[in-house]
């Protein structure tokens, strides 16, 4: 997910249109802009752009399946 908005250590991280709050504070230096893998509210690392682009297609992918 990328962040999109900064409060402290919580964030609004978004895809897709999708936009939820995250806790930020694993992330080391997090900035607007960054993508970042979140699991149960946290973001629990950062991803290099071109991997994020690379996993969000897949995950695209999948959801054409359904």
């Amino acid at each position: 997910m990328e962040i999109i908005e900064l409060e402290g250590e919580k964030a609004v991280v978004s895809r897709g249109g999708l936009k939820v709050r995250a806790d930020v504070r694993f992330i080391d230096r997090p900035r607007k802009g960054d993508y970042v893998m979140v699991h149960a509210g946290f973001a629990i690392e950062r991803v290099k752009p071109e991997r994020a682009k690379e996993i969000l297609e897949y995950v695209r992918e999948m959801e054409e399946l359904k």
